[in-house]
């Protein structure tokens, strides 16, 4: 059966000069489209038709007319050259960075600013690029890197993550908004200071989150304790539904807080005006060393690159990368 089987594959050029036979319905036509002489197609389809133990075409007066076998052939071979051409279509746009699939995460400032525009941008290139996006902190997107499940991250280093795996660009750091409902008792105020807001209550990220810890340091360098009024959820969502109906603040990340109280999305929120800046450490852009990038990825990222108008922290080869990447491993605490 195995031999039957072997004897019986077909190769590509076969496949078109029968599909050429069928569309033109004269020997001599089909051969000039695939390149071939007559006596070459014409010898091409004896092959054929001896290997497949049937008759393909009857030689009619108005031309080569396909048997019952074979239309039963030709309809076969036209999927497979069909999937042929996607197939090298497919491996053309990955090749250009137009096709495949890519994932990547970020925290959520950058998501929010960056990425999503990155991603706009891609997907007006190349629309069957398969993205997948994850906002998560940093510790998971890590976590996801290191296991190879993401293809690059933005992201803060963390102390149990040794740099040294990394590739690295640095980015921005992230401004932190106070947030809250538009109709707060302090929402029409010119200036809001920390003693203002120390009593008020709270929602906000479990301690350790970067955006909270940024904002109790904040506290703490006028010479305030941290509020005590706290509900603590690591959820968006959640933290949005409890400010819409209490007078609580919330620190979120500049950038999502801009895209809620503006339109379209313009949700009833409001950021109170701040006496000083309060800022989250910066982040990075985090690929593996050891797992080069898809030509997607690369295509993404350059994206990225341009948005955030970063320059690499490390060069090529050199003392000058050495020393940048060995000042990056002792400042890992970054969250």
């Amino acid at each position: 059966m195995q031999n039957l089987t072997a004897r019986m594959l077909l190769k590509p050029a076969q496949l078109r000069l029968l599909n050429e036979i069928a569309e033109y319905g004269q020997l001599q036509l089909a051969a000039a489209a695939v390149g071939m002489t007559q006596p070459a197609a014409s010898r091409m389809l004896a092959e054929t038709e001896r290997q497949l133990g049937a008759t393909l075409f009857l030689r009619q007066p108005r031309g080569m007319e396909p048997t019952e076998a074979g239309h039963a052939v030709l309809r076969r071979a036209r999927a497979i050259l069909r999937e042929m051409t996607s197939m090298t279509t497919e491996l053309a746009h990955m090749r250009e960075g137009l096709g495949g699939a890519v994932r990547v995460g970020a925290v959520t400032g950058p998501a929010v600013r960056y990425l999503v525009t990155a991603v706009r941008q891609i997907k007006e290139e190349a629309r069957s690029a398969d993205i997948t996006l994850d906002v998560l902190p940093s510790r998971d997107l890590l976590t996801h890197l290191l296991a190879g499940e993401m293809d690059f991250v933005l992201a803060r280093i963390l102390p149990e993550f040794d740099s040294r795996d990394f590739s690295i660009l640095p980015m921005r750091d992230e401004k932190v908004a106070f947030l809250a409902r538009a109709s707060h008792p302090l929402a029409r105020a010119s200036v809001v200071t920390l003693t203002e807001v120390q009593g008020q209550e709270w929602i906000m990220q479990q301690r350790g989150a970067p955006i909270r810890e940024a904002a109790m340091a904040a506290f703490a360098a006028v010479g305030l304790s941290e509020p005590t009024n706290i509900v603590q959820s690591p959820s968006t969502l959640l933290t949005l539904a409890y400010l819409s109906q209490t007078d609580a603040i919330a620190p979120l990340s500049d950038e999502v807080a801009e895209l809620l109280i503006r339109p379209p999305v313009g949700a009833g929120f409001v950021v109170l005006p701040m006496a000083q800046d309060i800022r989250v450490s910066r982040y990075y852009m985090l690929a593996l060393k050891r797992r080069p990038l898809s030509p997607l990825a690369q295509a993404l990222r350059e994206k990225l690159v341009t948005l955030i108008g970063a320059e690499p922290l490390e060069h090529s080869g050199g003392a000058a990368g050495q020393s940048q990447s060995g000042r990056l491993t002792g400042a890992s605490k970054l969250r």
